[in-house]
């Protein structure tokens, strides 16, 4: 009789476990009825999206809440995967055993108080790996931050999913690979395929577990065995191959004369290990914008005289930095064991020569901050010379009084008048007395749109005993009279004089793509690699059905006149002229006027949503106020890019639609933050003048912020005039109120970033679906 109630009472406790309900509810997570329809659902989860975004949430659960979010509209938004679950409970997603079966498997140990890791099934997401949850990427974090910041630092990135039996293999040895390749430099990323499927779909990843590396924007993935040898060496392949130099008594006094000509100061390691370490690598590769790296290995026989120049310690690490005196070290730094930190703390003090040269606009906005408060001012002292051994002493004496003054607040550097005509004619206003000769301006920059405060020597600076006097006495009075920077001016932006040819930029762009190309003939899959087979299969199957009509035609063709020579040279010359024409009216405007609709809910779908492949809408937003000025400017701004038939232009009235709006501009991450419920001001935000070039068919849009007109230092003194493009038909007087022109303004430049827009060179920002345009 025992045995039998055991029985009963077991029946009893698995009917029990199999009734009771579900783990993961979609309906309860986005807080929506069983009965809602699609519109409902997709509010709920835009609603729940904004307010437990881990990028704008810091609660320590808002990253696993996101998920559930995302889960859960996954499976409602899919009328299959909603019918299935509204039936089994389940949404079907099963890989392995499926979810049906593991429900019920956790609810029996569950039931009798088994722990899942007393099975060793380690394959629950809410149970994972903790070490993996600093790591996890979702797609806007990696799109907007991580693969800009692989320019700074290659990322060795693993893809892998729940049910995962080779994930599990490998994670002693990733545990240990992340942690080691971390604390050098290098980037950790995990992406849970089960939850990130965009994302790992983005990066190419078709099975799990994947490992693949991420460098200046390139994917590169891992074939080899997952150990920790060709883990480490897969992330140093990563890097180009000439980020050091290997330094010996041959060639150092060549090598750190290089600081006039790289304008970099330069960095030597000195080292006893015979090959350059992994961390000394990917140093040299997050300042590679500001140094140069060499490499002595001091147990090689022809380093002895490098050593015993410098006085090297050969058991000790040494970095040491050399700037402008090569016999000379700037700084130095040794310690048993390089440490990251260590290193960045010294190399981030020495990141400019003493003297450095103004060669980009980058640079001198590096160089000469804007300055952000009174206690942050920093004054620029600029020496405009010119090349050549006539102004060497000059050079010489400013960087000997660079040395002597250096400050915190003082920022010594020089340009080349006949590199930067137009920087320098600007501050020396072409006065004769500079004419062929040096000049010293001290500059403060006021704002990032070129405007600057600035005096300039009255004489011309030679070097001599008086010229380090009266600058000095200038410095010092600068101290406590702001006001002595009594010009000011607005200065274009630095030619970038050290950006390479555009043959050499082609050259490199074509190794890339054939790199990339034979890469991925070797190891990509059969997926990846049907594409290609079918255009080579194609073009195989043209080209011989091509020769063999040609070899089976009527012999008597061949015996037809041919053309006159006459005739063949008219009728080519008539082609050629026709396809010129043809190409280069491709961008005249065909008609006298911009056509401007407006975007509403009645053609939201023709106009974007249904949009034909390869075209695009640039929308302008604007408001009731804002309108007939800012519709005036876009007009004059667009006009030149309307014969392009593949460019549909509207514009977006914010009044009616500004939660359309600030739905798309989340994707756009810092372009507009997202709105808080307890921020009484966001409803006020002003988003007119913003422009969005929406691309229908591949589901992306290009953002234009408006241009900021407060500092521009009179740009604002004409009115536009719109009649001048409508000549031909007949139109009200335009505004030329202050007003008018600041609104007009924020459209400055907007035919500058068209043409980017049609190179291609904007940053895109991918959505999953366009939202409703209520």
């Amino acid at each position: 009789m025992e045995p039998g109630r055991a029985g009963c009472l077991l029946l009893l406790l698995l009917a029990l476990a199999a009734a009771a309900p579900g783990e993961f509810d979609p309906y309860r997570v986005l807080g929506v009825g069983r009965s809602s329809s699609q519109a409902d659902i997709k509010k709920a989860y835009k609603r729940l999206a904004r307010e437990w975004h881990p990028d704008k949430n810091k609660d320590p659960g808002a990253e696993d809440k996101f998920i559930q979010i995302s889960k859960a509209y996954e499976i409602l938004s899919n009328e299959e995967k909603r019918a299935n679950f509204d039936r089994y409970g389940d949404a079907g997603e099963s890989q392995g055993f499926s979810q049906q079966q593991h429900r019920q498997f956790h609810r029996f140990h569950d039931g009798f108080y088994f722990d899942e890791s007393f099975f060793h099934f380690p394959f629950n997401s809410e149970r994972r790996d903790t070490s993996d949850e600093k790591y996890l990427l979702h797609f806007s974090h990696y799109i907007n931050e991580i693969v800009p910041d692989s320019f700074k630092k290659p990322y060795l990135i693993k893809i892998t999913s729940d049910w995962c039996f080779s994930c599990i293999h490998i994670e002693p040895v990733w545990k240990e690979v992340a942690q080691e390749l971390e604390a050098l430099g290098a980037g950790i990323g995990v992406v849970h395929a089960g939850y990130e499927r965009r994302l790992a779909h983005h990066l190419g990843a078709h099975s799990t577990p994947t490992l693949l590396g991420l460098i200046n924007g390139k994917i590169t993935f891992f074939h080899n065995a997952v150990v920790r040898e060709n883990l480490r060496q897969f992330v140093e392949n990563l890097l180009p191959g000439n980020l050091v130099e290997k330094i010996t008594d041959k060639n150092y006094i060549r090598f750190l004369s290089h600081w006039r000509k790289d304008n970099k100061p330069h960095v030597l390691l000195f080292d006893h290990m015979p090959v350059v370490p992994l961390l000394y690598k990917l140093t040299a590769f997050a300042y590679r914008d500001y140094l140069s790296f060499g490499y002595v290995y001091v147990g090689l026989r022809g380093t002895e005289e490098l050593s015993s120049q410098y006085n090297i310690n050969v058991y000790t690490p040494t970095m040491m930095v050399f700037k402008e005196h090569i016999d000379r070290p700037a700084d130095v730094v040794q310690a048993r064991e390089m440490k990251k930190q260590l290193i960045d703390d010294f190399l981030s003090q020495n990141k400019f020569l003493m003297v450095a040269r103004l060669t980009s606009q980058r640079l001198f906005q590096e160089l000469c901050p804007v300055k952000k408060s009174h206690r942050q001012r920093k004054h620029c002292v600029i020496l405009l010379t010119e090349e050549g051994e006539k102004f060497a002493e000059a050079y010489e004496a400013f960087l000997t009084f660079a040395v002597a003054n250096t400050k915190d607040t003082l920022r010594f550097v020089h340009i080349y008048s006949d590199r930067q005509p137009e920087f320098a004619d600007t501050l020396l206003m072409d006065e004769e007395k500079y004419r062929g000769r040096s000049a010293v301006v001290i500059l403060e920059r006021r704002n990032n749109a070129g405007k600057i405060a600035y005096k300039v020597l009255e004489e011309a600076w030679q070097g001599s005993k008086e010229d380090n006097f009266i600058l000095l006495d200038l410095l010092d009075q600068l101290r406590t009279d702001p006001g002595l920077l009594s010009s000011e001016t607005v200065v274009a932006d630095l030619n970038d004089e050290l950006a390479p040819m555009f043959l050499i930029r082609w050259f490199y762009s074509t190794m890339d793509y054939i790199s990339d190309w034979w890469d991925s003939l070797f190891h990509s899959n059969w997926r990846e690699m049907m594409p290609l087979l079918s255009l080579l299969f194609s073009a195989l199957f043209i080209l011989f059905g091509t020769v063999i009509v040609q070899a089976f035609s009527d012999s008597s063709d061949t015996r037809d006149a041919p053309p006159s020579g006459k005739e063949e040279t008219a009728a080519k010359t008539e082609k050629n002229d026709a396809s010129f024409s043809k190409e280069s009216n491709s961008r005249i405007p065909k008609k006298s006027f911009v056509e401007v609709t407006e975007l509403t809910d009645i053609n939201y779908t023709s106009n974007l949503v249904r949009l034909r492949p390869g075209h695009m809408n640039v929308v302008l937003i604007l408001s009731n106020s804002t309108k007939t000025p800012l519709l005036q400017k876009f007009a004059l701004e667009v006009y030149m890019f309307t014969g392009s038939s593949s460019l549909h232009f509207s514009f977006l009235s914010l009044d009616k639609h500004r939660e359309w709006l600030e739905y798309l501009l989340e994707f756009a991450q810092d372009a507009a933050p997202i709105p808080n419920q307890y921020d009484k001001h966001f409803l006020e935000r002003d988003y007119t003048g913003y422009v969005l070039a929406l691309n229908g068919h591949k589901k992306y849009f290009c953002l234009f912020k408006p241009h900021r007109s407060g500092d521009e230092g009179g740009t604002l003194g004409s009115c536009e005039d719109y009649d001048a493009l409508q000549h031909a038909e007949a139109r009200g007087k335009s505004s030329c109120s202050p007003g008018s022109r600041s609104i007009k303004n924020k459209l400055h430049k907007l035919s500058f970033w068209m043409e980017r827009l049609l190179e291609g060179s904007l940053q895109r920002f991918y959505i999953p679906s366009w939202p409703a345009l209520d």
